[in-house]
């Protein structure tokens, strides 16, 4: 079968894509993480949540505080990272339903009187929304080096306002010397596929 992407897109996107550890000094620029976002700010979310929350950690001082925050294994990588961006999932995504869900009446205060239910729907959305932010990454010539190990809670207070779960600190940037690691083996279609 033969797919809609050239076969040049989804090599940038999928098979030669990978987590990238180190990156050169060029710089991610305002306009490329704008232009990012236009295209990936279309990701499915249920009921159009949109939860995903992203600082920009540009100043020294910001990237000080953040390494601090990070294992020890993701410190230096962060603090040498062009640009680091904190993905998170805002849990008070409900205030903005009456905008984004419009034809729903009653759709904010069912989030609002049920927390967990709430919590649960804003980490599936926005993880969902991560996903498509890496792919928003690669499609726009950069490497994403996303990262799960930081103090969560401390990242959360330190750059948001306790309102929010951390998901993922990502590291972007044009890969620099030694930046990939060798591919790592993947499951097969029919390890994974099940038809019933």
């Amino acid at each position: 079968m033969t797919l809609a992407l050239s076969s040049d897109a989804q090599n940038l996107l999928f098979r030669d894509a990978r987590t990238a550890n180190t990156f050169t000094d060029e710089p991610v620029g305002d306009d490329q993480v704008q232009a990012i976002y236009d295209l990936v700010k279309h990701a499915p979310t249920a009921m159009n949540q949109q939860p995903l929350r992203i600082v920009l950690v540009r100043s020294p001082e910001a990237r000080e505080r953040l390494v601090g925050l990070m294992s020890p294994g993701n410190q230096a990588k962060t603090a040498a990272a062009p640009l680091v961006a904190i993905l998170a999932a805002d849990l008070d995504f409900h205030e903005e339903l009456p905008r984004v869900f419009p034809h729903a009446t009653g759709v904010r205060e069912m989030f609002a009187g049920d927390e967990a239910k709430r919590i649960q729907s804003a980490r599936f959305n926005a993880t969902l929304q991560v996903g498509y932010f890496i792919l928003g990454v690669r499609a726009a010539g950069l490497a994403a080096g996303p990262m799960a190990g930081f103090d969560a809670a401390g990242v959360d207070k330190e750059f948001f306002d306790g309102a929010h779960t951390v998901l993922a600190v990502v590291n972007i940037g044009r890969p620099g010397e030694n930046a990939w690691r060798d591919r790592l083996p993947r499951l097969a279609y029919d390890e994974v596929v099940t038809t019933v």
